[in-house]
């Protein structure tokens, strides 16, 4: 499925076999996540990307001639020599490419990825079922790391990643309040049928007050909310790679030593963590799939709101692996 230019639907083609250059591995294509970061690039809220471009970043797959599976992520390459590659910030990298952006990705039945970028996975590790771990299951553990020790979660936004690491804390002994578009009753029940201790509209304020939020939706107008809801010393952290603006508050919502930071892509370290967590929580991620040429429904979905947990594109059917790990 080929983006031509942004505001346009996909395209299905039938493009060449790519070939992998050195250090670079052959990859075909058993699943791919859907992620917001695609409806960004797709909407052109990203504005960068290498066009025509194949979307896509969750990827799992066998490599060709070999038998063995990887995992593609978000971070494609680096050049491991700036100055924040020196310090261990892989993320930051000012000549980072992003699969799914800078290089191809996954919504086709092949790709290619720099080796050294890719996580090797067990046999046994689902397709379907643990694609969305690669970059929503990722992101949203690298934003709970920067919550410390928090034991009252606020997740703004109910989706993809929040579903995930919401069993990532409840795991590590900590209560979870969901947050969701005011009125989404299914969302609410969602949310607590994966634990949540309270879920209730984004505009609420929540039984408790908490000691950390993370943000997965992009809408800049729940900071302040989030803000209000944390304790003195609470932390707030932005985990979207886009959002809206944010609007202009009180400085009385970020005193008392509360802080306000993002999470910007991902690095190895944290697909390795995550990846060694998941058969031990044991992280199930609810998915809905889609075929390959349904892959502008599945965005569209998304779009509004109407996908619960995660969508994965299935495409060449997976089927193998009943666990994550």
């Amino acid at each position: 499925m080929v983006l031509d230019e942004a505001h346009r639907p996909l395209r299905l083609a039938d493009l060449p076999e790519p070939s992998a250059g050195p250090g670079e591995l052959l990859v075909r294509v058993e699943a791919c996540g859907v992620c917001r970061t695609d409806l960004h690039i797709v909407d052109g809220e990203l504005t960068r990307p290498k066009l025509p471009l194949v979307i896509g970043h969750q990827i799992v797959g066998e490599v060709v001639g070999e038998g063995r599976r990887v995992g593609i992520p978000w971070l494609g390459r680096t050049d491991g020599d700036c100055r924040y590659c020196r310090a261990d910030l892989e993320n930051l990298c000012d000549n980072a490419q992003f699969t799914g952006y800078d290089r191809d990705g996954g919504y086709a039945e092949f790709a290619v990825a720099d080796e050294r970028f890719c996580f090797p996975l067990s046999p046994e590790f689902s397709a379907i079922h643990g694609a969305p771990l690669l970059c929503a299951g990722l992101i949203g553990y690298r934003a709970l790391r920067f919550t410390g020790d928090a034991e009252r979660l606020g997740l703004y936004g109910f989706g993809s990643s929040a579903h995930i690491i919401a069993q990532v804390a409840r795991h590590q002994g900590r209560r979870v309040f969901a947050f969701t578009r005011d009125g989404d009753e299914d969302g609410q029940e969602f949310a607590r049928s994966e634990g949540a201790d309270w879920a209730g509209g984004s505009s609420e304020s929540p039984p408790e007050e908490l000691d950390a939020a993370i943000i997965f939706a992009p809408v800049g107008a729940l900071v302040p909310l989030a803000l209000r809801a944390v304790r003195k010393g609470g932390v707030v952290v932005c985990a979207g790679i886009h959002m809206s603006d944010i609007p202009s508050f009180p400085y009385e919502l970020l005193w008392e030593e509360r802080v306000l930071r993002s999470v910007a892509n991902l690095t190895r370290r944290d697909g390795e963590e995550l990846l060694a967590l998941a058969p031990t929580v044991p992280i199930k991620a609810e998915v809905e799939t889609f075929a390959l040429e349904d892959a502008n429904e599945a965005l569209d979905r998304m779009r509004s709101g109407r996908i619960r947990g995660s969508a994965v594109l299935n495409i060449a059917g997976a089927s193998r692996g009943t666990n994550v790990l």
